[in-house]
């Protein structure tokens, strides 16, 4: 290794253009200033430890959260060149922190594979900080340098001697540019873990110091994305024990696949390029659905599981219960869609495609068993959906005679433009009634919900299709659903769920979301998804009223009012008249909403699949070891 390291130098920083407009404009390259944005650029630091490992250089990195939320990460790679930059005339080191799109990915010397933020990363975490400290260790030196918004306040100074080689960076985020300054735990341990499962061997730590109690989680799979797989199914039930698993080196690229049948009734499929979370899907996705889909079927077909006369499996069936990880690592990933995360590299189609059809041929002619209890899962995945769709032709002929195609309870509105529309989905008859008189008629549709949904994490689609209320969802939305489901026909830009603030209203919330999450996630995509938030508490002193959304706001307006207050705790909404509900909930002038996003779709399949799944056990466990985290908890 010792002989390669001279390679990555200052040749090798190539520079494209300036950092002036990333503190103007912040959320164009990192997507949000909020939390979303603010976890970012600890994912773009880790990303360039992550370079490192790919080129074989780095296999430990620490990522520590200090009492301030300042962040510092430490990994064991070759250090970023010092010497000074042909094209820069400054140090490279300085080069990489403040130049947008400076980095060992582009060129074609410094790394033949990488993730983040397709170079601009570490400059734009240094343009957004307060401040960031740099430390090399290389050649037996250790150097130092500091960041101040992005300006360098010293040059980059030798201050000792060390045995080792990496880079130490160090950095606040800079409060004047994000809305708060708080990491989630959570949030940072779910990726650094997929970041370990992505890249097997290199072990990632995670540190926080914020509390008495220091908690620290670490992270090395040498199974890489088998291990993954194992991970997400650790609460389902599994019809193969195995997890099938092949490796291929195809024309420069690596392409990776794991994958395991369970009893589930939905697909989890998850796609990366280049450790970049591909939640649009792209070539290497049709790649491996497309191989899987033509050998199921041949296999079927030569061993007289399907019969001459009958039809193909379609891919849906075949993905059914199906739990699979694609990962692909290339030299010049191209990223298209709304969000720049689906891969449109053409070639890569072809390689995936043929890499899965060579393997699960060889795979199911020499494990027959395995090979049948695909198929038989298949088999019924086919005849459920035979099932659905003459459900949702029965479903469009009874609204055809009634002469409408929407629900009876539903409550239009005027407005016809999706984009001005919003559907506000109403726990109970008590509930819906006031949300009716109290809404704005022209662009707020009220759909009352009698009781709790079917819970679909545990149901088939034809099962799901008899649900009346389930039923009235598809419809009012206009989207169809399953195969069907065409986003193009969305009726309202925002779905509204407004629930009880109590178990019952908790426990319909996430019904609703596992519902969304498994057969129309588009909607959640898209920013279409919202959770109302009614107060939990009326203040009154004489005439005048207040309402509090949390305890911390109660106790402020009791203050404000004087130090005492008769105080009304809302258990439902159906306590509320029309002008309260109004006022507090549905007026777009105050009220409050939370809008649902997926960050991590692995993360949130696991936690659906934990509270919503068969299994007791892990869902005690989960809400033991988040119970620290609820606040207004209603018993």
């Amino acid at each position: 290794m010792e002989n390669k390291i001279q390679e990555y130098g200052a040749e090798q920083i190539q520079v494209l253009e300036g950092l002036e407009a990333v503190r103007k404009r912040p959320g164009m390259y990192i997507g949000s200033t909020g939390p979303r944005g603010l976890h970012h650029l600890v994912y773009e630091v880790v990303d360039n430890s992550v370079d490192e490992a790919l080129a074989g250089y780095c296999d430990v990195i620490d990522v520590t959260i200090y009492q301030d939320n300042s962040i510092k990460v430490v990994d064991n790679g070759r250090g970023i060149p010092i010497e000074t930059h042909p094209q820069t005339g400054k140090s490279t080191l300085e080069t990489v922190m403040t130049v947008l799109h400076a980095g060992g990915k582009f060129g074609g010397g410094g790394y033949k594979v990488s993730g983040g933020l397709h170079g601009v990363g570490i400059s734009v975490v240094n343009a957004l900080s307060e401040y960031v400290e740099v430390e090399v260790r290389k050649d037996g030196k250790l150097y130092k340098q500091r960041y101040e918004r992005g300006i360098p306040i010293t040059d980059v100074q030798e201050v000792g001697e060390t045995t080792e080689t990496g880079t130490t960076i160090t950095f606040k985020a800079d409060s004047e540019i994000f809305e708060e300054i708080l990491y989630v735990y959570t949030t940072l341990e779910n990726r650094l873990r997929e970041m370990a499962f992505l890249n097997k061997g290199i072990k990632i730590t995670l540190r926080d110091l914020r509390e008495e109690e220091v908690m620290e989680s670490s992270f090395r799979y040498d199974g890489g994305i088998q291990e993954f797989v194992m991970h997400l199914n650790r609460n389902r039930e599994a019809l193969i024990d195995k997890v099938i698993y092949f490796e291929k080196q195809k024309e420069g690229s690596v392409v990776e696949v794991a994958l395991q049948y369970t009893g589930a009734y939905t697909e989890n499929i998850f796609s990366y390029a280049n450790t970049i979370n591909t939640h649009e899907g792209g070539t290497h996705l049709s790649g491996f659905k497309a191989g899987l889909t033509r050998v199921i079927n041949e296999y079927a077909r030569k061993n007289g599981i399907l019969k001459e006369k009958e039809i193909n499996l379609l891919g849906e069936d075949i993905r059914e219960g199906l739990t699979a990880i694609i990962s692909v690592k290339m030299a010049d990933p191209q990223f298209e869609g709304q969000t720049k995360t689906k891969l449109g590299n053409s070639e890569m189609k072809g390689i995936v495609e043929s890499s899965t059809s060579q393997y699960l041929e060889a795979f199911l002619e020499e494990n027959p068993h395995e090979a049948k209890i695909i198929i038989e899962k298949s088999l019924r995945a086919q005849r459920a959906r035979e099932a659905a769709k003459k459900a949702r032709e029965l479903t469009r002929r009874k609204g055809a005679l009634e002469n409408t195609a929407l629900p009876g309870k539903l409550a239009d509105c005027a407005e016809k433009d999706p984009a001005l529309s919003e559907i506000y989905i109403v726990e109970g008859n008590s509930a819906g009634g006031s949300a009716k008189q109290g809404r704005d008629r022209a662009t707020q549709a009220i759909l009352p919900l009698r009781g709790k949904i079917l819970n679909v994490e545990k149901s088939r689609l034809d099962r799901i299709l008899g649900s009346a209320e389930i039923r009235n969802m598809i419809t009012a939305f206009g989207t169809g659903i399953g195969i069907e489901f065409d986003i193009e026909k969305v009726r309202y830009h925002k779905i509204v769920i407004m629930t009880d603030a109590d178990v019952d209203g908790a426990h319909i919330r996430t019904l609703l979301l596992t519902f969304f999450f498994r057969y129309m996630k588009p909607l959640i995509e898209l920013g279409y998804v919202y959770i109302a938030q009614p107060p939990l508490y009326k203040l009154k002193k004489g005439k005048v009223e207040n309402y509090a959304y949390s305890d911390e706001e109660m106790q402020k307006i009791i203050v404000q009012m004087g130090g005492s207050a008769d105080i009304q705790r809302y258990k439902g909404l159906g306590e509320m008249n029309p002008e309260q509900l109004w006022d507090t909930t549905m007026n777009p002038e105050t009220r409050t909403f939370l809008q649902v996003s997926i960050e991590d779709a692995a993360g949130a399949d696991d936690i659906f699949n934990t509270l919503m799944g068969d299994k007791v056990e892990p869902r005690r466990q989960f809400i033991e070891q988040n119970s620290k985290y609820v606040t207004n908890l209603d018993i």
